[in-house]
């Protein structure tokens, strides 16, 4: 496997890492939430620059739910980010003494809904390449034949990370946190911190559940077509075998 399209996977995994790190500002304090952020934005850049070629096939994009669900939620998942990186430096303590006082305590609001957003986006844009990346697990594992017993422990692997994701829903009071809703519902850090991370995994692995299985029907009722898919239909190359 080329070992270019590894590297860019390890690190996408590690901007991943850096957006969850993110969400423990209580535990990690302001300098190094900031310094995570700036981090996680640099990445962002090097992975839209690696993929400029999708972008530039969006006008071949071929007009089937999939391909149109994917463009959506890129799109918004864009949108998401932009408006985490505007707030993040109106309320940047390191950018303080050189921007106007902006950063008050609605725009804080707005950092933390665009974040939690980003985070269920984010598990949407995963859930639609988890095919690709399970081929690549398959190819990085030797793994050749198929597998009915493999294939049921997975599957009940899955339906255990997406209970647990109901309930990391309620632990971590995500409905108010995505509808702005004013709460002093805040994660005890003295008490837990592996707690935390575990349970906004749980959160994204639900939505990465649920895309995954609820384009299901969509994807078996697409027709076969032997044309090949454009830049725009994916993010990185299919691995073969």
């Amino acid at each position: 496997m080329n070992r270019l399209f590894l590297s860019r996977l390890w690190l996408d995994g590690l901007s991943v890492g850096l957006l969850l790190l993110g969400f423990a500002y209580w535990w990690l304090g302001n300098l190094v939430h900031e310094v995570t952020g700036a981090a996680m934005f640099l990445l962002l850049i090097a992975h839209n620059f690696f993929n400029r070629r999708w972008w530039g096939g969006i006008p071949r994009t071929r007009r089937e739910p999939r391909s149109l669900v994917n463009l959506g939620v890129t799109v918004v998942l864009l949108g998401a980010m932009l408006a985490l990186l505007v707030t993040s430096v109106l309320i940047s303590n390191a950018l303080s003494p050189f921007l106007p006082p902006w950063g008050g305590f609605t725009v804080r609001q707005i950092h933390t809904l665009a974040a939690y957003w980003v985070l269920i986006i984010v598990s949407i844009h995963l859930g639609l390449r988890w095919p690709m990346l399970m081929g690549i697990a398959r190819k990085l594992f030797g793994i050749r034949k198929p597998s009915a017993l493999r294939t049921l422990l997975l599957r009940a692997v899955a339906l255990g990370i997406a209970l647990h994701g109901f309930w990391s829903c309620t632990v971590l009071g995500l409905g108010g946190k995505l509808s702005m809703q004013m709460t002093l519902d805040w994660w005890d850090f003295e008490a837990s911190v592996a707690g935390f991370f575990v349970h906004c995994a749980a959160v994204a692995g639900l939505v990465m559940v649920a895309t995954f299985y609820g384009l299901q029907p969509v994807q078996r009722g697409r027709p076969s077509t032997n044309r090949p898919t454009t830049a725009a239909e994916r993010t990185e190359p299919a691995p073969q075998g």
